[in-house]
C-alpha cells in the first residue's frame, strides 16, 4: 500500500473536505492549493492532477483495512461474533469516511471522467470475500441457513447506514437527538445494533 508523508496527507484531507463540500468538479486545484497554504506546483509534484489526486484520497482511506478484515477472520470466536464485529467495523468506518464514499459513489455512478478506481473496487471485491468465508464457516457448523445471498448483506449494512444519513434531519427530530454527538451515537449504538439483529435474522432465523 503507498505510504503517504504528512504533507501529502494534509492535501488529500483538504482536498475530501472541498470534494464534499463543492462537488469533484466544483472544487479546482487552485482551491484546494489555497486551503492548504500551499502554491499549485506542489500538487502536482506530488499528485500530477486532480484525477490522480483522487485515486490517491482512495488508497489512503483504505490502507489497512484488509490487514483488519484478515485478523477478524482469524480471530478464535464464533461466526455470528465475526458478523457482529464486521457490522460494528463497517458502519465506523463508513461513518469516519462518509466523505470519500459520497464523492467516489458519485463518481462511479456517474462516469464522466477517465479515474482509476480499481482500488476502491478490489477492496469491495477483498469484504465480500471475507463475508463469504465468515458466511461458509457458519453454515458448515450448522449455524446459519444454507441459501443466503451473500452478494446483498453488505448491500443491507451500508444501504441502512446511508439511508439513516441521508434523512439526518428527520430522524433527528422524531428520535429526538438535540446534536451532533448525540447523532453519531444513536449511529454506532441503536442503529447499529439494529443492523446487527436484521442480519443475524437473516442468517439464522428459519423463513
Amino acid at each position: 500500500m503507498t505510504e503517504f508523508n504528512e504533507k501529502q496527507i494534509e492535501i488529500l484531507q483538504v482536498a475530501e473536505q472541498l470534494f464534499a463540500e463543492e462537488g469533484f468538479d466544483g472544487t479546482s486545484v487552485r482551491d484546494i492549493a489555497k486551503k492548504a497554504n500551499i502554491n499549485i506546483a506542489m500538487i502536482s509534484y506530488y499528485f500530477g492532477s486532480k484525477e490522480k489526486l483522487l485515486e490517491s484520497l482512495v488508497l489512503y482511506r483504505i490502507s489497512g483495512m484488509r490487514m483488519h478484515l484478515e485478523n477478524l477472520y482469524q480471530e478464535n470466536i464464533s461466526p455470528i461474533e465475526k458478523i457482529e464485529k464486521l457490522i460494528v467495523y463497517y458502519i465506523e468506518r463508513v461513518n469516519k469516511n462518509r466523505c470519500m464514499y459520497q464523492i467516489l459513489h458519485f463518481e462511479l455512478s456517474n462516469k464522466k471522467r477517465e479515474i482509476n478506481l480499481e482500488a476502491f473496487t478490489e477492496v469491495k471485491n477483498q469484504n465480500l470475500k471475507f463475508l463469504e468465508g465468515i458466511i461458509k464457516e457458519g453454515q458448515e457448523q450448522g449455524m446459519f441457513q444454507s441459501d443466503i445471498n451473500v452478494t446483498l448483506l453488505p448491500t443491507i449494512i451500508i444501504g441502512s447506514f446511508i439511508h439513516f444519513q441521508m434523512n439526518k434531519v428527520y430522524y433527528k427530530e422524531i428520535l429526538g437527538l438535540k446534536t451532533e454527538e448525540d447523532f453519531e451515537n444513536y449511529v454506532l449504538n441503536d442503529l447499529t445494533a439494529h443492523i446487527q439483529k436484521t442480519i443475524k435474522a437473516l442468517l439464522v432465523y428459519e423463513k
